[in-house]
Formats: structure tokens, C-alpha cells, sequence
């Protein structure tokens, strides 16, 4: 069976930018279960799985604008500390976790840190870059209604929910 929209698919990956590993599916020993065609995945990804089956593995190249997008300017936001659960241990450089008042979390990156308020850069960490995946597949099949209508994977042995 082939991947494309409404397949589950489970895969290994490892992920290079600028020649520097920045994380693995490897380490934590399980693949990764995504759902297809509902916009779990950056799209160059989705795309390069489409059309693969279980036991492929590639490599691809994914540019900026297929990935996080590129960096834009103007991005710098001053936010309440009361938004990070990292509150005083905040340093600039460092990428966070800000938790957003219509719910929901957005991963930014510490521009300046204030006695009550902190900058951030709105920009995603990986914006303007060109992502290297090393892509294993494990499995693909077709997606149960119930992970349609959740918009998820739901892995062996995970709860529905």
C-alpha cells in the first residue's frame, strides 16, 4: 500500500539542519504515527512520503518555504512572563514554549528578557531553513473513520481520543 491522503503511516526519521542533528524519531525508539492530508505534517514532508510504501527509505531536501516558512521581519512581540512556563529561567537565544490566550502553544525564540515581560521572535526556530530528513517507513495502511474524524493517528496500544 501506498501513502497519500487519509493513509496512516508510521516512519523513523532523523532531522539535519546545517549538517547538525536537531532530532530523532531513533532515540525514542517508536516511529512516528501521523494521519495524512490533515496538516499534521510541514507539506515538502507529506509530499516527499506520498506514493512510498512500508520498508522505503529517502532522503530529502526540503527548502524553507516548504518547511517553517522564511523568516520575516517585523516578528518581535513583548509578552507578560505569565505566558512562559519557564518563566524566570528564560535566557535570549534559548527556543520556548508560549502558551497562547485562544489556546493552543507556539514555539518561539527568546530575543530579550525584561523584569516582567520577555521579546520573543514569533518566527518558528526552523523558519528560513532548509530541513534535511533521513525518512524510514515502517508501516502504511489505511486511516480507521474514527482517526478521520479525530484528524490523528492513533497508534497501537494509544487511547482514542
Amino acid at each position: 500500500m501506498k501513502a497519500g491522503k487519509d493513509k496512516v503511516i508510521a516512519f523513523h526519521y532523523t532531522l539535519t539542519v546545517d549538517g547538525e542533528k536537531v532530532e530523532s524519531s531513533h532515540e525514542g525508539g517508536e516511529p512516528l504515527w501521523i494521519l495524512l492530508g490533515h496538516g499534521q505534517l510541514i507539506p515538502g514532508l507529506e509530499k516527499a512520503l506520498e506514493d512510498h510504501g512500508a520498508g522505503d527509505t529517502l532522503q530529502v531536501e526540503i527548502p524553507a518555504v516548504e518547511g517553517y516558512g522564511e523568516r520575516q521581519d517585523g516578528q518581535i512581540q513583548r509578552v507578560p512572563k505569565k505566558y512562559f512556563q519557564q518563566g524566570n529561567r528564560l535566557k535570549p537565544g534559548m527556543v520556548t514554549v508560549l502558551s497562547l490566550k485562544q489556546g493552543g502553544q507556539r514555539a518561539v525564540t527568546v530575543h530579550k528578557v525584561g523584569m516582567s515581560t520577555v521579546d520573543v521572535d514569533l518566527n518558528h526556530p526552523m523558519a528560513g531553513k532548509t530541513l534535511n530528513f533521513d525518512v524510514a517507513i515502517q508501516e502504511v495502511r489505511e486511516a480507521t473513520e474514527e482517526e478521520i474524524q479525530h484528524g490523528h493517528a492513533h497508534p497501537p496500544g494509544a487511547e482514542a481520543h
